[in-house]
């Protein structure tokens, strides 16, 4: 008797053919094994007023809903000066959308939607580029030429986004590797997407054509924690200047992909560094399921060319089940589409990504290539979820199918059948070869979900609007002269400063190590101290408290000016510091009075100690030398803060 097919138990089987662990188990033998690279794209906002082809204000942001007009768009692809178009360009115009910009008066122009040319460029910003690509040792270009990349999702009104290259082939150094940049480019940054439902896209203007830099490295990577490791020092080079934008959306990290026999895959839209390793790691893994699935596909298939799906429409009135996606195609009229896959089956449930198998690439292509909003589909190893087994063995009557075929079925508006069709089909032929090149949409979870086709170098061509620019070798000199420490030589420092380990990132990300070298140096300090409260005290209290905007960093200088000119004990910071961090704008005077803080001398402190002695025996506690010395320490620690060193207090009551 045939054992009937499991498709949970064949998910688990797949997921142990190709040999997954978690990252946690991992080791550097087996992404060696697996012949991982990775390699970097860095966005990261620039610092400026204005944006960066016209003089409209740079950083004011609108809520979604809040707009001044409306305008709609449909793309469409253009021919490359090869006279070639792009697939991705191709692949958007399939879909088929209808583009919306909200607009706010306050941030855009004519020239956003492309009814006016480019201003000149920005001077401001590509000063601030030339100053990072310098930092990161590229050789700086002679002369600026602007140029077209081509984007048909709407994200950029003209269909097109205006990039320009300012230095290439630098490195940065990491703890055991020097890792290679390809180039630094300078460009405009795209809308924000509000909404992506069916065949409609929302955008905001108000992010649209600010100055953007994009730094590629190398596929020099060659672990997850590597591409991690060299995101973070990107991160504190960038933000070293001083000059780069922070917060939501400010920084955005693509991360390329791939291991032996597989292709680069990019992910798109890191929002957080710490998400890399999980994010590379699964997605090695997933190239290894696909080219595990080739490998079965093609002993089943001898002529993959001559592979193709057949299909049936199949009227809603012969369907009897009652789950709610169904019943809605059933009422907006919708078409329900069975296709056969012919020596699919066990294929449909191979394990891609942990909760995600071979199915889900279908249905996220589905999603956005024929704008077929989920639940799309449903399979033959997914029988019960919308339809049962002996729904799927009447599918298989009709279509005629093999004992090794799969079938899924599929419903959408009749307007989206033949695009859909079209996306199974193309899919299971990639299925084929293995990886497809592709842009695939990171989440919080680590894995990942297609986006679009991986764009190819037919989308790029000179800009005729703009004439190249002249970069001076007196003008790199002079930035030269003016640049800021080196990320390496800060994280050296604060090691040698013996800074603790979890103060580290905070003081780079934030950019405090000025403020902290100007501290130690003035006021002579120890090093480890003051690293723990701009690292330590301070990360805890951004933690706990909502910012005010008026906060700034040089107000911690002020409090240890104080604190010295008062001849305080430097342990009050850190009752001051959250308030410091909250009022801002208060008086230091005044925030010992909130912190109810009372000068007393020394001597006066000093002097308690007998009578705490005297009261702790009489009360009958625990008689132990360290426990009534901590009792003592307890009571007088609130009026001792700030007066005298604990540690002194400390030694008095013990005499040690």
């Amino acid at each position: 008797m045939t054992k009937k097919f499991d498709p949970v138990e064949n998910c688990e089987i797949t997921r142990k053919e190709i040999g997954y662990i978690s990252l946690q188990e991992a080791t550097f033998q087996i992404y060696r094994d697996l012949g991982f690279k990775c390699g970097l794209e860095i966005h990261q906002q620039l610092k400026t007023a204005k944006k960066l082809f016209c003089r409209c204000p740079a950083g004011i942001y609108q809520e979604k809903d809040e707009y001044d007009a409306e305008i709609v768009r449909h793309m469409r692809p253009t021919l490359s000066e090869l006279g070639e178009y792009d697939g991705t360009a191709l692949m958007e115009f399939k879909t088929g959308k209808n583009i919306f910009y909200h607009i706010k008066n306050e941030t855009a122009c004519t020239y956003e939607v492309d009814d006016t040319p480019p201003f000149l460029i920005n001077r401001e910003a590509l000063e601030q580029a030339i100053e990072i690509s310098l930092l990161l040792q590229t050789n700086i270009v002679g002369e600026l030429h602007i140029t077209r990349k081509q984007y048909l999702d709407g994200s950029i009104p003209t269909g097109f986004q205006r990039t320009a290259i300012v230095g290439i082939e630098g490195k940065i150094p990491l703890q055991k590797k020097k890792v290679g940049i390809i180039q630094l480019s300078i460009e405009e940054d795209a809308c924000r997407e509000v909404s992506d439902i069916g065949h409609n896209r929302v955008y905001t203007t108000d992010r649209l054509g600010m100055p953007l830099i994009e730094i590629v490295t190398y596929p020099d990577l060659l672990t997850p924690f590597e591409a991690a490791e060299a995101g973070n020092y990107l991160r504190y080079l960038t933000r070293s200047t001083n000059k780069v934008r922070t917060g939501i959306g400010a920084a955005r990290e693509d991360v390329n992909v791939s291991i032996s026999g597989g292709t680069r895959v990019e992910i798109k839209g890191v929002a957080h560094i710490k998400w890399i390793p999980k994010l590379t790691h699964i997605e090695a893994f997933r190239q290894k399921a696909l080219l595990t699935i080739r490998d079965i596909l093609k002993k089943r298939v001898i002529d993959a060319d001559r592979w193709k799906i057949t299909w049936k429409i199949i009227s809603a009135k012969e369907v009897k089940i009652k789950e709610i996606p169904i019943e809605e195609v059933k009422i907006n009229g919708s078409k329900i589409v069975v296709v056969n896959l012919p020596e699919f089956k066990g294929i449909l449930s191979f394990f891609t990504q942990p909760g995600h198998v071979f199915a889900d690439e279908i249905s996220n292509r589905l999603k956005i290539i024929a704008c077929l909003e989920k639940p799309n589909m449903t399979h033959s190893e997914d029988a019960g979820t919308f339809f049962r087994e002996s729904d799927f063995n009447r599918f298989r009557k009709i279509l005629h199918s093999g004992d090794r075929d799969g079938q899924i079925v599929f419903w959408g508006p009749e307007e989206d059948v033949r695009t859909a069709l079209e996306t199974i089909e193309e899919r299971c032929k990639l299925a084929f070869t293995g990886v497809p090149n592709e842009t695939r949409k990171s989440l919080p979870d680590g894995t990942t979900i297609f986006e679009r086709v991986l764009p190819g170098p037919d989308r790029m061509y000179p800009d005729t609007d703009s004439a190249p620019i002249s970069i001076e070798d007196e003008e790199i000199k002079r930035f030269e002269k003016n640049l800021p420490i080196s990320v390496s030589r800060c994280m050296r420092k604060l090691k040698e400063w013996e800074v603790p380990e979890d103060g580290l990132d905070y003081i780079l990300k934030k950019n405090l190590f000025p403020l902290l070298e100007k501290i130690i140096h003035n006021f002579d300090l120890p090093p480890r101290f003051a690293g723990r409260v701009l690292g330590q005290w301070m990360r805890k209290i951004e933690r706990k408290f909502a910012p005010s905007p008026e906060f700034q960093y040089d107000r911690i200088y002020d409090m240890f000016a104080f604190v010295r000119r008062k001849k305080l004990d430097r342990e009050i910071m850190k009752k001051m510091l959250p308030e410091i961090y909250q009022n801002p704008n208060m008086e230091i005077d005044s925030v010992l009075l909130e912190i109810g803080f009372e000068k007393i001398a020394k001597k006066q402190i000093l002097a308690g100690i007998p009578l705490l002695r005297k009261k702790y025996r009489e009360i009958g506690k625990k008689q132990n030398a360290g426990a009534e010395a901590n009792w003592i320490m307890g009571e007088l620690r609130s009026s001792a803060v700030g007066n005298i060193d604990l540690h002194s207090l400390k030694q008095a009551i013990t005499g040690v």
